[in-house]
């Protein structure tokens, strides 16, 4: 059977630490609690479960801190856990059953981060395959200032565990501000990041926010040989700001712009149309462009501008319009 190190680095975590931590037991060999400037209870909880709790001077990189936690780690694997992170019962016999089967080639264990509709403050996603457990032998670095991710090629094994995403609070101020300090110093993010930050925006994004956002990413469209996904995704940060702003005749100057050029856009971008025009009271274009988004284009951003949610959007004008045949029709396909 391996051993395992959980590593984790935390800050004013005393509401939901323990529950972490008790989700855990059995599970971990060792717990590495890394505190990067906690003022509660934090670390007085932490003392409940472990001796090994470091203090690091925070230095607005979860990276540098995820390095310290993972150098302390003794064991075979390594686990990365957030304080809001928990396992259901079941997920943690599967994790109790991994332990007892690994084998010594895997060198890195994803599991599925699921974010329960009632716990989902910023991610645009409900389930997501996600590096978790690593073995320790491996030199792992941890990149990027903000959204932190292990820069390797390992040997991977897709397990079925399940890892509860349950914060009791929202994070994206803070990330906010660590994307702007890193465009500040050096003036771009990698193309994850600039990913991240827009989705970001379009799931908790202020106005002020989105406008602090435009001139980084009309900078990125200015870039040579971007690919399609990071110039939809630029282009849904700005079509948003401009929404936000109420600067609609603006927003369908850069949809038809770009509709010129392409038989389709964004998802995004045609809900974003479907806004405007029903702000105009022009319903049947609203209900037209709504449905474009539903049925003919992709996400790029945030998963509520396409799909089901933009198709409930038409449902709901077709029946403020009395069409309730054709309502009906498209209700059916949301089973």
């Amino acid at each position: 059977m391996v051993s395992i190190s959980v590593c984790m680095i935390v800050k004013n975590e005393e509401a939901v630490l323990s529950r972490c931590l008790d989700s855990l037991q059995g599970i971990a060999d060792e717990i590495i609690i890394v505190d990067t400037g906690s003022t509660d209870r934090t670390k007085e909880i932490a003392a409940q479960y472990t001796d090994k709790i470091y203090d690091f001077t925070w230095v607005h990189d979860f990276s540098a801190a995820r390095n310290f936690a993972f150098s302390k780690a003794t064991k075979d694997y390594i686990y990365s856990a957030d304080a809001d992170e928990v396992l259901e019962p079941i997920d943690r016999r599967k994790f109790l059953q991994l332990k007892q089967v690994l084998l010594p080639e895997i060198e890195i264990v994803e599991m599925i981060y699921v974010n329960p509709e009632d716990c989902n403050m910023v991610y645009n996603f409900t389930r997501e395959p996600r590096p978790k457990l690593f073995k320790r032998l491996r030199e792992f670095r941890w990149i990027d200032p903000v959204h932190e991710t292990v820069a390797l090629d390992p040997v991977v094994y897709s397990s079925d565990i399940e890892i509860m995403h349950r914060p009791q609070s929202m994070h994206s101020s803070r990330d906010f501000q660590a994307m702007e300090r890193e465009l500040l110093k050096s003036g771009r993010l990698s193309g994850r990041l600039y990913s991240m930050y827009a989705k970001e925006l379009f799931i908790s994004g202020t106005k002020e926010d989105f406008a602090k956002a435009e001139q980084w990413f009309l900078a990125r469209l200015e870039q040579t040989e971007l690919s399609q996904d990071a110039r939809y995704e630029a282009l849904c940060v700005l079509a948003k700001s401009l929404a936000l702003r109420q600067e609609w005749e603006d927003l369908l100057a850069l949809c038809l712009m770009e509709l010129a050029g392409n038989s389709s856009l964004p998802a995004e971008l045609f809900y974003l149309l479907g806004q405007y025009y029903e702000t105009a009271e022009r319903l049947p274009e609203a209900v037209y462009w709504y449905k474009r988004a539903a049925l003919e284009a992709e996400s790029y951003v945030c998963i509520f501008y396409g799909g089901a949610e933009a198709l409930k959007e038409a449902i709901r004008l077709l029946e403020q319009q009395g069409r309730m045949d054709e309502a009906a029709q498209y209700r059916a396909l949301l089973g």
